[in-house]
């Protein structure tokens, strides 16, 4: 799982480089969310957990940037390998100075995956959807 994790934490940090205005379609459906409940089993919540942990080892021996949105995009893709819902969440922010800042957050049934530590300071923008029937 960290070869997969490493693999699509690469492919976000050049996704990320890319116009967001024609690539955003492999973001999922737009303004939308997913189901909170989905995959509240034990063997799923676990498989969860590992993704989320696989992707945020790795960012810290990539020597590419891996912030909020690449570790999101690059949990989204593994979750999307397994057909697994998962919710992208696009906000904004102003820091201490005014200037505007972003912010990415994953979720999948109820759980976050990457990004809650600071969402809370974040007013939600844009959400992206990818849902699969089950």
């Amino acid at each position: 799982m960290l070869l997969e994790a490493c693999f699509y934490l690469a492919w976000a940090r050049i996704f990320k480089l890319l116009p967001f205005s024609k690539v955003s379609s492999v973001l999922g459906k737009p303004m939308e969310e997913t189901s909170w409940t989905e995959y509240e089993t034990q063997v799923n919540t676990a498989l969860l957990h590992n993704i989320s942990y696989s992707v945020h080892l790795m960012s810290r021996y990539v020597w590419w940037e891996s912030m909020c949105l690449v570790k999101a995009i690059a949990i989204m893709k593994m979750l999307e390998r397994r057909r697994m819902d998962s919710t992208l969440y696009l906000g904004t922010s102003r820091d201490v100075s005014g200037k505007l800042i972003a912010h990415a957050w994953l979720r999948s049934g109820s759980l976050y995956l990457a990004g809650q530590e600071e969402m809370d300071r974040f007013t939600v923008a844009l959400t992206f959807s990818k849902t699969y029937t089950h």
